[in-house]
């Protein structure tokens, strides 16, 4: 018969005939205790930032947003529409772009707007018609209801943003009476 070669067995994950001194098992212990503490340090000191951005008056919004809704044209017919939304937050300020379409309507809404202590104010464009007009409502914590305005054409918009969950309504007096649109992140 052959020879037969006894391998030592490793217990919990050391050599057999090795041994931990207490130094080492204290210092892997430092260690672990360290790395827990760095770890808590850097979730603390980046907490205020985000929950600077989730609690100011754009809060949750900035970011990417897709989904759809239904368009209502003058005469009465209504479309579902695709839409995209981009929102760009910074401070006060935010940048917004929703584009939408069907197969055969198309809008590109874009608006900078300004928060000052709730009142909202800026400029928006409507750039597929090149029209531009004026913003202002109020609202925060997502949650919007403004009106855009320019020669011939006013449109009232409410925005209601819950976690990554947004409608967007509007309703106007021209040609475009208005829409219903959910997004999501």
């Amino acid at each position: 018969m052959g020879h037969q070669l006894a391998y030592p067995v490793a217990v919990d994950g050391k050599p057999p005939g090795s041994k931990t001194s207490p130094t080492s098992e204290l210092f892997a212990h430092t260690r672990r205790l360290t790395f827990a503490a760095v770890a808590f340090l850097l979730t603390f000191l980046a907490a205020p930032a985000s929950y600077a951005q989730s609690s100011g008056p754009y809060a949750g919004m900035a970011g990417n947003w897709a989904g759809g809704g239904t368009v209502t044209l003058d005469d009465g017919s209504s479309e579902r529409i695709r839409c995209r939304a981009t929102y760009r937050v910074s401070g006060p300020n935010m940048d917004m772009s929703l584009t939408c379409a069907s197969d055969a309507y198309k809008f590109n809404l874009t608006a900078d707007v300004v928060d000052q202590g709730g009142t909202i104010v800026g400029q928006w464009s409507e750039t597929s018609r090149n029209i531009t007009g004026s913003l202002q409502g109020r609202g925060g914590g997502g949650n919007f209801q403004v009106t855009a305005i320019t020669a011939g054409f006013n449109a009232n918009i409410a925005l209601r943003t819950i976690g990554n969950r947004q409608s967007v309504t509007i309703r106007a007096d021209s040609v475009f009476r208005g829409a219903n649109i959910s997004l999501s992140k």
